[in-house]
């Protein structure tokens, strides 16, 4: 156990974990040169497009040692963004320490300092790495004190690389084998392994990443879910090298992979304890949390006899990602869909990209919300995510809504237009600490309905993108928010309809109504288009008819005949309003829905 390293790479997104993890593959000869790529352990285009790990990915490596040991090193890719910090939270469940990488031109930034956090919280040694020194814009000095007044550890012992290059790349393998620790155990314990990931095989069912924690895992052996309370043979079991390289046993402080015969990922719950049927472990491991979903939105297929695809290519994609939730929903402009629930925005994007992508699918996706509690006046209580359930005022007492504990890492200059931007975010309070030289933490907390929309956008435009943003759920506070209809020539459309604060209703009703007297065709007949709460209109736009020159062909006469030809034209639009429908093309929705910019 001596020889065993367990650590995973932690840092904001994009400071280089991905390319830092790239050569320090290349450097243990994990890979040949032949087979290598850029982002070797992001397995879908998307992420590298994008440049983002989406999926937390792991490795098992040998390196020989200066003093001529041999060490196995298991590395576990993490992603950055805040949106898969559950992720980062169940890697970090599986090491015994973490290099926590800092970029030398744009410093600490919000979510370092909050991986920091979920490292202490369980008891890691961490080993700063300063990355991209070789930037013109690098500042290795100024990113020392940072780490010393921003993070607590010692600036000293930060090692300076460049992950592109490969500058400092031995130094960090000899850091990893000094200063990280080996794990501790006993094989002969009662087995106990975290499972940490998982992800579908089509030929193989599920494939299980799990870290032994105490006691030795063969192959043949019955384990037991101590959370799911299910029970599996093992077929087969061994490291994760980027290829599977099967291995008789699994033993204690070893990371590697079992497959066992699970058909699906939603039959066992990630982050769960694996442990003999016969021979069972007293209680779990501890630290375990479930994947909060705090987003919901509505997706429908473009046309509707692409519902059965939808369909497939939903549970599809929820094979590999349990952190996705749909159910059926509908709606009478749209036809049938699902109702789904997301970890956040950046969650939302990439299941859209990946539906259209990879299942060739046209969609139209609803205003993202989150989860209101609602206090009905006959006492009972309700939770709202979807518009369309939203019950009558009348009969509401209260209502509650998501606040979030965001924090905002700024260079000072930005500290008023962001404080700005947070007010007008209905934030309720804002402390600032100054943590170095011309550095400032901004603490607030606000709704977490409020930064849905465009608030990450708008904080990157006012700080020329140098302002990080994180958040944590913090509580349900009491709100007044209300149901918006939005009706084409009188009708309710209720793919349009969503919930908002009461102040902001009118900015956002104007906001659809404009954008959909631009995409909706004109028609024979005037069209208004209404935003209302209740029986209240609070906005309104029009779409101005198509009108015939009726009287072209007069060429003298009395005016009464002009007028009276006007007014038969008149009568005739009425009728035709009247009995007419609106054609609503899929385009206006998109617009509406994509577009909020209020």
């Amino acid at each position: 156990m001596k020889n065993i390293r367990n650590f995973c790479i932690i840092a904001h997104i994009d400071h280089g974990k991905s390319t830092l993890a790239d050569r320090l593959i290349q450097a243990c000869g994990g890979v040949t040169q032949r087979e290598f790529h850029d982002q070797i352990l992001d397995s879908m285009d998307i992420e590298r497009e994008r440049g983002i790990t989406i999926k937390s990915n792991s490795i098992t490596l040998a390196y020989k040692a200066k003093d001529g040991q041999d060490y196995l090193l298991n590395l576990i890719d993490t992603p950055g963004h805040v949106d898969f910090s559950h992720e980062v939270r169940r890697s970090l469940m599986a090491c015994d320490g973490a290099l926590i990488v800092v970029d030398a031109s744009q410093g600490v930034e919000a979510q370092t300092v909050a991986n920091l956090y979920l490292a202490l919280e369980y008891d890691l040694t961490l080993l700063p790495v300063i990355n991209k020194i070789d930037l013109p814009a690098a500042d290795v000095e100024k990113v020392r004190e940072e780490i010393d007044a921003d993070l607590g550890l010692d600036p000293f012992i930060a090692i300076p690389v460049s992950a592109k290059t490969g500058v400092g790349i031995e130094d960090v393998l000899a850091g990893i084998v000094d200063v990280l620790p080996c794990p501790k155990g006993d094989p002969q314990a009662p087995l106990k392994a975290l499972v940490f990931d998982a992800h579908f095989d089509t030929y193989r069912g599920v494939i299980l990443q799990v870290r032994i924690v105490e006691g030795t895992l063969k192959t043949g052996e019955i384990v037991h879910f101590m959370h799911a309370g299910r029970d599996y043979k093992v077929d087969e079991l061994g490291y994760n090298q980027l290829k599977l390289i099967p291995k008789k046993q699994l033993t204690v402080g070893e990371v590697g992979y079992i497959v066992a015969g699970v058909k699906s990922v939603k039959d066992i719950e990630i982050g769960d304890t694996l442990t003999h049927l016969e021979r069972q472990a007293s209680a779990p491991i501890p630290g375990y949390k479930k994947a909060k979903q705090v987003v919901f939105s509505s997706i429908y297929p473009m046309s509707t006899d692409e519902y059965p695809d939808l369909t497939k290519a939903l549970e599809k994609l929820a094979i590999n990602d349990a952190a996705l939730t749909f159910e059926k929903d509908s709606s009478a402009a749209l036809g049938f869909g699902f109702r789904c629930g997301f970890l956040g925005l950046l969650h939302l994007d990439v299941i859209q990209e990946r539906l259209q992508r990879e299942f060739d699918l046209g969609l139209v996706i609803s205003a993202p919300s989150v989860k209101y509690k609602l206090q009905l006046r006959d006492g009972t209580t309700l939770d709202v995510d979807n518009p369309s359930y939203w019950p009558d005022p009348m009969a509401i007492e209260s209502t509650t809504e998501p606040f979030i504990k965001a924090t905002i890492l700024i260079p000072e200059e930005y500290v008023g237009p962001v404080m700005e931007l947070c007010r007008e975010h209905r934030s309720e309070s804002q402390t600032m600490n100054y943590l170095s030289a011309g550095r400032v933490e901004v603490k607030s907390e606000m709704p977490l309905g409020e930064v849905l929309f465009d608030f990450y956008g708008k904080l990157k435009m006012i700080t020329r993108g140098y302002g990080s943003f994180d958040y944590e759920p913090i509580e349900y506070r009491k709100t007044d928010i209300v149901k918006v209809d939005i009706l084409v020539n009188k009708e309710s459309i209720d793919a349009l309809s969503y919930l908002v604060h009461r102040e902001k209703s009118r900015t956002r009703a104007l906001h659809y109504c404009e954008q959909l007297a631009e995409a909706i065709p004109r028609h024979q007949f005037k069209i208004p288009i209404q935003g209302a709460i209740g029986g209240e209109i609070i906005a309104r736009a029009t779409i101005q008819p198509f009108r015939k020159d009726v009287t072209a062909k007069l060429y003298g006469g009395d005016v009464t005949r002009k007028n009276k030809l006007l007014e038969k034209q008149k009568k005739g639009k009425a009728k035709m309003k009247q009995f007419g429908s609106v054609n609503i093309p899929q385009k206006a929705f998109i617009s509406v829905l994509r577009s909020d910019n209020d």
